[in-house]
């Protein structure tokens, strides 16, 4: 298939949002009683788009966009670091509130990681399965159920192996955090109807996977 302007736009728009996840996850915010990280309002929005590829484009593209956006976010961390470990000037005092966002500790980094590339993939692979046992009906079953499982493997995954074995690990946090990203995709519906709408229409495509080889390291198709 011919990479549209349409594509590149929506690829860049989830690649977009994942880094900004992580940059301002480190943020707690306070939602009367429920804690949640400043990103419970961005992961949302990447699997919004997550969605839209597949449903529109398949998952081969979704498989493509995905291991994209993991690459360019191991770069982001990458030029952090290196800013990091570079000496500072003298009359420059934001070394500490630096390091304090932007230096990730290796048990994050593996745990954020980890879980997006689980959890995108889980989601991208039920929203494809259930597009050919829907015959391409009821999209909202497709991007609501296909959230609850790649939120909730993401989710759990991430809080269990950034936090197992400390005082910040509570159990509940997860079904916080996974109801929450799923309650936000779930209003987010009727956006998702109309970008679908439109990129079908402009791109004329509409991709069933039929035929599709699922095993996300693939890379001969």
């Amino acid at each position: 298939m011919k990479v549209s302007h349409r594509l590149v736009i929506i690829t860049a728009i989830f690649v977009t949002c994942l880094i900004t996840a992580n940059v301002i996850a480190v943020k707690i915010v306070s939602l009367g009683p429920i804690l949640l990280p400043a990103a419970v309002f961005v992961f949302p929005v990447s699997y919004i788009f997550g969605d839209v590829l597949t449903e529109v484009y398949g998952y081969r593209w979704a498989r493509r966009v995905i291991w994209l956006g993991f690459i360019c976010n191991l770069i982001f961390v990458f030029f952090a670091w290196i800013g990091q470990i570079l000496p500072s000037a003298s009359f420059w005092e934001g070394q500490q509130a630096y390091e304090r966002i932007l230096g990730y500790a290796p048990r994050l980094l593996v745990a954020s990681f980890f879980g997006y590339l689980v959890g995108e993939f889980a989601n991208s692979f039920v929203l494809a399965r259930m597009k050919i046992l829907t015959r391409g009906r009821w999209l909202w079953s497709r991007t609501i159920g296909s959230t609850v499982v790649g939120q909730g493997m993401d989710t759990s995954i991430f809080i269990t192996l950034a936090f197992f074995g400390t005082p910040s690990f509570l159990p509940i946090i997860i079904v916080y955090h996974w109801l929450s990203k799923t309650a936000i995709e779930a209003l987010a519906t009727p956006l998702t109807y109309a970008i679908v709408n439109y990129l079908k229409e402009k791109e004329a495509v509409d991709t069933y996977d039929y035929e599709t080889n699922f095993n996300p390291f693939s890379v001969s198709d």
